[in-house]
């Protein structure tokens, strides 16, 4: 844990009692912070209490001289419209910051020197967060991994000169920390994706930028109009740019062409190779290995721990995670991909799929991936979206409805190993998993223990 002692002896409201906001108000009251905790969720007001963390109505809680509101991300700020609590600290004049906020103030604190790479994005931040941290903990560095990855951030250990944080961050958590200084930013991508909480495109991308405005390099992509802007703006405040891209050379920065990350500048220009590493295959992943290339560069790291830590990146899990092999027939967990659009790297990866898909259905189902449809030697569908799905498929897709993902994974293991050539059973569902499954992760363990049952597999990890 983190103590925040920066506010020891203040008066903080906080709400929000979900895992990072019972994370936060612990390592408040560790700090010594005169803090009271609220929550819409009465189990979660009772679970902290019984912790030991104050808890009280905020809206009968005097806000005279208090100092901060600290909000749950997951809480609105500004759109559709600011939360009760916001209102109350604004009238009262505290300030409303969240979890990140309160780590940067104690890193600036204790460790100012503590390198903090800090990753967002619209796509691709777990993988590159992960891939990271890997990478600097494979080289031996003191490595702490958290924020919206998954792991609260003031869990963490605590700052000291020569550890390194690699920090996931959502919109939603910059958003709540307005005085953010990573190291080193990492803006991969911008495309629509929570404008309810944002309002416009123009809102997100502000909010997004401002993770790069006081870092001490900002790592850009430069493959949508929003972040190349975002680049230019950075340059012209005189601020240290490194450029990536995966979908064309760049003069000087880190980009993905054949297979490789190019790392080039006016002095040197060097390639890793991700061919054969299969937690990285697709374009997609050459952006996020871009990306982290330039960032454990810009932290020291040689050329050769990079290319080491590439090598021995295993993966996310349920994000394109190989999961086994039997005999020509490799299957692939991307339980991850919800939507079309997120299953378009998978679909894009491989030559011959025996595609399982289906569940809970989105808007446009899978219309989207029509020019990935010649890919996919056959299609196994589930799910409450078989029937929609096998109607797009049509004549252009050989499909069955399996029904359930056990038939499909046996059905697809049975008819992809029958061929004798490469073949690859792929779990991308483009749907929510909410039909049959609690969600998406619950989704990927079943086909992993689904695949697991079969004779002959050799599993590459143990769910």
């Amino acid at each position: 844990m983190i103590p925040v002692a920066s506010l020891e002896g203040r008066k903080i409201a906080l709400f929000g009692l979900g895992g990072s906001g019972r994370a936060t108000a612990e390592a408040l009251v560790a700090g010594g912070a005169n803090v009271t905790a609220f929550d819409d969720n009465p189990a979660s007001v009772d679970a902290a209490a019984a912790a030991g963390i104050p808890t009280a109505d905020l809206k009968s809680f005097d806000w005279s001289g208090t100092t901060a509101l600290v909000l749950s991300p997951g809480v609105p700020l500004t759109h559709p419209k600011p939360h009760w609590t916001v209102d109350l600290a604004k009238a009262a004049g505290a300030e409303v910051i969240g979890d990140i906020e309160l780590f940067g103030r104690e890193r600036r604190t204790r460790a100012p020197e503590a390198p903090f790479i800090a990753i967002t994005g619209t796509n691709g931040k777990s993988t590159t967060t992960a891939l990271v941290a890997h990478c600097l903990a494979h080289a031996g560095r003191d490595t702490q991994l958290g924020g919206n990855i998954g792991t609260a951030v003031l869990t963490l250990e605590p700052p000291a000169p020569e550890r390194f944080y690699v920090v996931e961050c959502s919109s939603y958590q910059i958003d709540l920390a307005p005085t953010i200084e990573p190291s080193v930013g990492i803006l991969l991508n911008l495309t629509p994706d929570h404008l309810d909480r944002h309002g416009t495109m123009e809102n997100y991308a502000a909010v997004k930028a401002r993770l790069l405005k006081q870092a001490g390099t900002a790592v850009v992509g430069m493959d949508d109009d929003w972040c190349a802007g975002i680049a230019d703006w950075l340059e012209a405040d005189r601020r240290r740019v490194v450029r990536i891209s995966n979908t064309r050379e760049l003069h000087s920065g880190m980009f993905f062409a054949d297979g490789r990350v190019v790392a080039r500048t006016d002095e040197i220009e060097h390639v890793f190779d991700l061919a054969g590493i299969g937690s990285l295959r697709g374009r997609h992943n050459g952006q996020n290995a871009a990306a982290a290339v330039a960032a454990l560069a810009a932290s020291g790291l040689s050329a050769a721990e990079i290319d080491n830590g590439l090598k021995t990146f295993p993966g996310l899990a349920h994000r394109m995670e190989e999961v086994g092999r039997q005999g020509n027939v490799l299957f692939v967990n991307d339980s991850k991909a919800t939507n079309a659009e997120a299953a378009a790297p998978a679909l894009s990866a491989f030559e011959r799929i025996h595609w399982i898909a289906g569940g809970l259905p989105k808007a446009g189902g899978i219309t989207a991936l029509a020019p990935l449809f010649d890919r996919i030697a056959k299609a196994y569908l589930i799910g409450e979206a078989a029937p929609a799905f096998a109607a797009t498929l049509g004549d252009r897709v050989p499909y069955e409805i399996s029904g359930t993902l056990d038939r499909a994974v046996e059905r697809a293991a049975e008819e992809a190993g029958a061929t004798g050539r490469e073949e690859v059973v792929l779990l991308s569902p483009a749907c929510a998993s909410f039909d049959q499954f609690r969600n998406f992760e619950v989704r990927g363990d079943s086909f992993r223990t689904a695949v697991g049952r079969l004779s002959g597999i050799d599993l590459f990890r143990k769910g």
